[in-house]
């Protein structure tokens, strides 16, 4: 998310209005993610996050009025990146199955790097449910757009709905903790691979008896 896209993450009248202040605005975000993902919600400090951040504690409150206050701005900021790195992993025309794919390869570099946002995402729905349930609804209403798509233009079944999105974020968010988080011993595009065999496969034995 560039820095001027960190803005749509403040409360509404704390919007900045000039470069600098959309950097100061980054700048707290991304300090933000270091400290409640470190520390967690709890233990994690305002004063923490500006000191990450390098900025002074005035600056935070002309942005936000509380830890809490930031967090929600932050899992917002976090699930407007997770859908960047997907979009930036597409490219045009590719077949329904291949967009899966690249999609969460994407997702799956950005976990990479961003190893935080799944202890964020899971605190999340303690510290502020409604901001949980956005996050997973809207990226599951993704994933079904594609699927809708795909059916349109003849290269994936009808009546996929909402349940087969789930489905497939489901399985992405956990290979995503054991691949992304919990070690590297996989590339993106190796995982990729394998969660597209599953949507194009199956896991049933194949009536001729291959493997």
């Amino acid at each position: 998310m560039t820095t001027a896209d960190a803005s749509n993450a403040t409360p509404a009248g704390k919007v900045p209005r000039t470069e600098r202040g959309r950097r100061t605005l980054r700048k707290l975000l991304d300090a933000a993610a270091i400290e409640f993902g470190e520390r967690g919600f709890h233990d994690a400090s305002i004063t923490a996050i500006t000191r990450r951040a390098g900025t002074a504690l005035g600056s935070f409150y002309t942005y936000f009025d509380s830890k809490d206050e930031i967090f929600r701005a932050l899992v917002d900021d976090l699930s407007g990146k997770v859908r960047e790195a997907a979009k930036n992993a597409l490219q045009a025309d590719l077949p329904a199955l291949d967009v899966e794919r690249a999609a969460f390869a994407g997702f799956l570099r950005f976990a990479r790097e961003h190893k935080e946002i799944y202890r964020i995402i899971d605190e999340c729905e303690f510290v502020d449910p409604a901001s949980f349930r956005q996050h997973y609804q809207t990226t599951a209403n993704r994933i079904r757009e594609r699927l809708a798509e795909g059916a349109r233009r003849g290269e994936l079944r009808e009546g996929l709905g909402e349940a087969h999105a789930w489905a497939i974020m489901g399985m992405n968010v956990f290979l995503g903790l054991r691949y992304a988080v919990w070690s590297d011993d996989a590339s993106p595009e190796e995982v990729a691979d394998l969660a597209n065999s599953i949507l194009s496969e199956g896991i049933a034995r194949s009536p001729s008896g291959k493997k």
